[in-house]
């Protein structure tokens, strides 16, 4: 007669735990996430891209402080320093991407581009291959495979049908844009494991959020307009702290959280589903259309989300702060 092995049992409640943690994580992140380029697209009216992302990452650090600050006197271990300087190397693409995504939608509508902004799950499963060796399994899986796929197919074939939206069609300047953002977003996601691994999910943020700020500081003075907020209204401004506390602030960590529970390359391919907000919201505010190829187009990459959702992590086994 077969016994019952406690320990097994509470182990396999803990997996399951972290994994429902995970995707509850993913999901208010794709749900937040279906909202950002249409801030952006929206701020792009009054501010340029360097200001707007300085001000909005700067927002968002401040956002995080009190959290942070909270954490570290009650309870939370030393801050590892060393932890501090790998934040360095995340913040490096992410800079890129920022910039380059609020560039690209002067050329596309923001449901276009967040749907093509769904191609990083192939970028991303490329470098999870070859940065994270516990991230192999979930890419051979079949489920996966097809789910990315199809997960292309549909994010290029919504691009490819574009008829023109109010500037005719896509530039190859802003294709170039917008593919360098998603590569950068990819490299981004892939990099910010480890410092979300050993940090936790609200001080790795935190530092990030500082250093990208650092960092868009002198590219701001150089390129853009430091005194953009002095000129705009208040309603502008709210705008910019509304979306930089729900896009960057909480979407961040949820994000972590799901990187951490439930992988990279699985965190990133649910992702997939953020353009159908993303694209009603842009049909009701700015008017953006999808034609009937594209919207088949759209159907695809749904189906690649539900595939991909329908793969299965590894067990987490490593310590991890809890939020």
């Amino acid at each position: 007669m077969n016994q019952l092995n406690p320990t097994r049992e509470i182990v396999g409640m803990h997996s399951r735990t972290n994994t429902s943690e995970g995707y509850a994580a993913v999901f208010a992140t794709i749900l937040i996430w279906s909202t950002p380029s249409l801030f952006q697209y929206y701020l792009n009216r009054y501010y340029d891209p360097w200001a707007q992302n300085f001000y909005r990452y700067l927002v968002a650090c401040v956002s995080i402080a009190p959290l942070l600050i909270y954490r570290m006197r009650y309870g939370a271990a030393p801050i590892d320093w060393r932890a501090v300087t790998i934040c360095i190397v995340p913040c490096l693409p992410n800079v890129v991407h920022q910039v380059t995504q609020v560039i690209a939608l002067y050329y596309m509508g923001p449901g276009v581009y967040t749907i093509f902004t769904r191609a990083s799950v192939i970028f991303t499963a490329l470098l999870a291959l070859a940065f994270f060796p516990e991230e192999r399994h979930v890419i051979r899986q079949w489920q996966f495979q097809l789910g990315t796929g199809l997960g292309l197919i549909g994010a290029f074939g919504v691009v490819w049908f574009q008829p023109g939206w109010k500037s005719g069609h896509i530039a190859l300047p802003g294709l170039f844009v917008a593919f360098t953002a998603t590569f950068c977003w990819a490299l981004y996601g892939i990099l910010v494991k480890r410092p979300s691994r050993e940090l936790g999910s609200i001080r790795s943020f935190g530092v990030i959020s500082l250093m990208t700020s650092a960092l868009l500081f002198p590219l701001t003075i150089a390129f853009g307009k430091i005194g953009t907020p002095l000129h705009t209204g208040p309603q502008v401004n709210l705008v910019l702290i509304v979306s930089a506390v729900t896009c960057i602030t909480l979407a961040h960590v949820f994000y972590y959280v799901a990187i951490r529970e439930i992988g990279v390359a699985l965190a990133q391919s649910l992702q997939l589903l953020c353009p159908v907000g993303a694209m009603a919201l842009s049909a009701w505010i700015y008017g953006e259309r999808l034609t009937h190829a594209q919207i088949w187009s759209a159907a695809i990459l749904l189906l690649g989300a539900f595939l991909a959702m329908r793969t299965k992590p590894i067990a987490t086994t490593e310590a991890a702060e809890n939020l």
